[in-house]
């Protein structure tokens, strides 16, 4: 997995036939800022681009998320909220997977090495390129199992 700079980005786009648009820079810029263990959606980012005074249209979002996706700079999350999230694709030690409850979406991020170290491995083997390993366990949290018990 590669750490994305501007530079970088410019590089692997160019040689992929595509321009880092300003637009791109400024989607990269956005996660590269994220607070850790922060995912946004399509919609967030929309808002907060807004926000910033920074219009990008909703598809262009879209059509970029799922760009840099593809290309392993960013991780596309099911968060069981009927959207999709993404965060920086980000390599050992920050990398990390998900825990989240069916019931009220609460999501616990966790690092386990051996899912990483088994994914690249399989990948290697195969002579795949790693992009992005991640699992996503669905559980139902604590919380939400007293509510479900019966008094």
């Amino acid at each position: 997995m590669t750490v994305y700079t501007t530079t970088s980005l410019k590089a692997e786009l160019n040689e992929r036939g595509w321009r880092l648009t300003p637009q791109r820079e400024t989607i990269l810029h956005i996660f590269q800022e994220l607070p850790q263990g922060e995912h946004l959606s399509a919609e967030d980012l929309y808002h907060r681009l807004e926000t910033d005074g920074k219009g990008i249209s909703l598809s262009t979002i879209y059509r970029s998320l799922k760009l840099m996706a593809r290309m392993g700079i960013l991780r596309e999350l099911e968060l069981g909220e009927g959207h999709k999230h993404y965060e920086l694709n980000q390599p050992y030690p920050h990398h990390h997977h998900h825990l989240i409850c069916v019931r009220c979406n609460s999501t616990i991020e966790f690092k386990n090495d051996s899912i990483l170290k088994i994914g690249g491995k399989t990948a290697q083997k195969e002579g795949f390129h790693l992009l992005d390993c991640q699992m996503t366990i669905h559980a139902v949290c604590p919380k939400c199992q007293r509510a479900l018990m019966p008094l």
